[in-house]
């Protein structure tokens, strides 16, 4: 099942920077707007090449252009239809192939782990909680699977929703990391309502049959910036360390 693209508003493009909590070390949000992926993906390297100790961290909130991406040991076979007329692009990041497109939200985080002293693992499982928090103020139960890094909807959510129970173990976020020189980027994926179509051209992250689901799918009418603040919020309190408890009742800017 497919949604209809979002469109970036005008109000999106036009979006504040603002600095969110996230413990001793304050992150910057920057709205980068709609934005073709190499131009995120050389900014990324470019940003963490040139930071110093006294640089702050970032997480920037982008939407894609149509554009496959295939990790740094990425099987180019699981691109299952070549001529779709979506690039493909090879990057530095973990992880196999997976979908970028309009309605989709990419928070690419540029933190220093070793300032924050985080582990790699750590980091991954604070991005997947901050998710599964987004999810759960739009009445979503979504939880993770061993070995797969990401998001799925829940097995039989309680109070689910037809539309819930049809897609239970579907894939509704998707990360992936570099981590240079202790610090990171790249990020993760959250679909709230586009095109799912382009995901039965690839294995998604590697697993064939794999089902994409997007928030509209699962009945949830949000709008893509709304929902965006939520996850940079969510986003910026686990890095810093704040339990969930704090990012389900603070969700503050300074």
């Amino acid at each position: 099942m497919s949604a209809t693209p979002l469109a970036v508003s005008q109000e999106f493009q036009d979006a504040p920077d603002t600095v969110l909590s996230s413990g001793e070390f304050p992150v910057a949000l920057r709205w980068r707007g709609l934005e073709p992926y190499n131009q995120s993906f050389d900014a990324m390297r470019a940003f963490t090449d040139a930071r110093t100790p006294d640089t702050q961290d970032e997480i920037w909130l982008v939407e894609h252009p149509p554009v496959f991406t295939l990790g740094l040991a990425g099987d180019p076979a699981h691109l299952l239809l070549a001529e779709s007329g979506i690039p493909l692009v090879k990057v530095d990041r973990g992880g196999q192939i997976t979908y970028h497109g309009p309605g989709q939200i990419v928070a690419y985080l540029l933190i220093d782990l070793k300032r924050r002293k985080l582990m790699v693992r750590e980091l991954v499982r604070r991005i997947e909680e901050a998710v599964i928090e987004t999810l759960a103020t739009y009445n979503l139960a979504t939880d993770r699977k061993a070995g797969a890094p990401g998001i799925y909807v829940a097995p039989h959510p309680q109070g689910a929703n037809d539309r819930t129970r049809a897609h239970e173990g579907a894939k509704i976020a998707a990360l992936g990391l570099k981590i240079r020189n202790g610090c990171s980027y790249h990020g993760v994926s959250l679909n709230v309502r586009m095109d799912l179509q382009p995901f039965l051209a690839i294995n998604p992250c590697g697993y064939a049959g794999l089902e994409t689901v997007d928030m509209a799918t699962l009945g949830v009418a949000a709008d893509w910036r709304d929902v965006a603040l939520v996850l940079a919020e969510r986003l910026a309190l686990q890095i810093g360390g704040l339990p969930a408890i704090a990012a389900a009742t603070t969700g503050s800017t300074e």
